[in-house]
């Protein structure tokens, strides 16, 4: 048996596309919802055409705070071993969402492996990302079978018992196959000058109040030169208006604060703006796969994708900022291509191994 356990948005996203090709391969499987992003998960279910979760172990305000999560993960974890049978088979998390833990803890618990997708991506600091990075190192602790995109992430995952496996690239790669399939139907509001399009969501950032402010003045910058498509996620919103940095992106003529779109809206906003700014390591692979101008709202990134090509961590420094400004047209490459598919990858190695019955 099979288990997913997903909790966020960028969970369901990267893990949609395995999901579907379990779905066509006829390889059965049940769907566990940990509910840290409830209230806006139906609109992915729709547009990537999933089915509603076969449990749900959490269902209320979404989780946006680290306090939320102290008691949030014993209550989701109680719910998980009751509701779970015991049994052989193999659990699927998905990379640095306090969920992927969580699955990882359950799935021992009651007698299941784990296999971690995205694993043994590491930035190297344990408090940066926090708790991002913990999260990470534990989750592969426990795993049995590491699928990794790529070779770097490959290297990081070898000091650790289990198998693994080189996707070579992220699934969320098939994630963008699936949408540049339907791009033409996706209906969204675009600018009609050239434009950035802005995206900021990292604990290390919104609850920071020098990096929100740091930010804030980036985008008001490069309102100077072209417009500024800034989509809010809910807590990011709600700490600019805690911090008074709100108003002063309102106030500008030429940034537009947009409410967040499903994913496939989001894309096509991407796939036609001229740069992406953000603190998102989906983000950062998106742009490398796409070849689009990358400017990261981080001081470092566990991916190495677009980094000295497409993408440039800022590491909050002004001048930094100022030659991305200047040089971004130059960083603009053609798209990867879809020849890899890891998710295919994902489940030829899940599908073998129920041939043998784990």
């Amino acid at each position: 048996m099979i288990y997913v356990l997903l909790g966020t948005r960028a969970q369901l996203i990267k893990m949609a596309p395995v999901m579907t090709e379990l779905d066509e391969r006829g390889l059965e499987y049940e769907f566990v919802f940990t509910g840290q992003h409830e209230e806006t998960i139906n609109d992915l279910l729709r547009v990537f055409r999933l089915r509603y979760p076969d449990i749900v172990l959490y269902s209320g305000r979404e989780i946006s705070r680290i306090s939320e999560m102290i008691s949030w993960f014993p209550v989701c974890l109680y719910r998980a071993l009751k509701s779970i049978p015991r049994g052989k088979g193999v659990f699927l998390v998905h990379g640095d969402a306090i969920s992927a833990l969580l699955g990882a803890i359950s799935a021992k618990a009651l007698g299941y492996r784990v296999g971690y997708v995205e694993a043994g991506l590491r930035s190297g600091d344990l408090l940066n990302p926090f708790p991002e990075e913990i999260t990470r190192i534990l989750t592969s602790e426990l795993s049995d079978y590491h699928f990794c995109p790529g070779e770097r992430a490959l290297i990081n995952s070898e000091r650790y018992r289990g198998e693994k496996v080189n996707t070579y690239y992220n699934t969320l790669l098939d994630s963008l196959r699936m949408f540049s399939e339907r791009m033409d139907d996706v209906k969204v509001d675009l600018p009609n000058s050239k434009y950035c399009l802005a995206s900021i969501h990292r604990f290390e950032n919104i609850f920071s109040k020098k990096r929100m402010e740091f930010i804030v003045d980036t985008i008001l910058r490069v309102s100077e030169i072209m417009k500024v498509v800034f989509v809010l996620h809910k807590p990011t919103r709600e700490r600019l208006l805690e911090l008074r940095l709100h108003e002063r992106l309102s106030k500008s003529e030429n940034v537009e604060l947009r409410p967040r779109y499903d994913y496939f809206k989001f894309m096509k906003l991407l796939w036609h703006s001229e740069f992406l700014l953000t603190d998102g390591g989906g983000n950062q692979e998106e742009c490398f796969y796409l070849g689009k101008p990358c400017l990261i709202m981080r001081n470092r990134t566990e991916r190495e994708d677009g980094i000295g090509k497409n993408a440039v961590l800022s590491k909050y420094d002004f001048m930094v900022v100022e030659r991305f400004l200047e040089e971004y047209e130059t960083l603009k490459s053609e798209p990867l291509g879809f020849d890899v598919s890891p998710s295919e990858i994902i489940v030829d190695f899940l599908e073998r191994k129920l041939n043998r019955s784990m």
